[in-house]
């Protein structure tokens, strides 16, 4: 009897090992195809995103947006940050996805013009 159950632990544990090992293998995956993903952005959005740890398209799926503009992403996430508050029966995790979501995308319109006045700033040394 102590035979078979140890044939049954040792068989249950080759199992978890083997579904271990393929969740960490895609898990590998998942982590190098983002890498690829994120290599051809620019480095102000590659530390935005690493600095919030969420990616820019995340953040306007999650504030409702498809675009930077300033008064709908404010709007939004006004909207979803109040009727998520906990006081009032909301999520203090979805609450914190969607202040965390504003702040990349508030993040993203700062690197957008630093970028822009960057440019003009190189324009304007170029004339002199």
């Amino acid at each position: 009897m102590a035979k078979y159950i140890a044939q049954m632990i040792v068989l249950g544990g080759q199992v978890v090992g083997r579904a271990f090992a393929r969740a960490l293998k895609q898990e590998i995956a998942a982590s190098q195809e983002a890498a690829k993903r994120n290599q051809n952005r620019s480095p102000g959005t590659r530390a935005a995103t690493t600095r919030t740890g969420i990616t820019l398209e995340e953040a306007q799926q999650i504030l409702n947006v498809n675009s930077l503009d300033t008064e709908k992403i404010q709007k939004n996430y006004e909207h979803l940050f109040n009727v998520n508050d906990k006081s009032k029966g909301g999520s203090f995790y979805l609450q914190s996805k969607v202040f965390r979501a504003k702040e990349r995308l508030d993040e993203e319109i700062k690197s957008k013009l630093n970028e822009i006045s960057d440019k003009k700033v190189s324009k304007d040394k170029d004339k002199e």
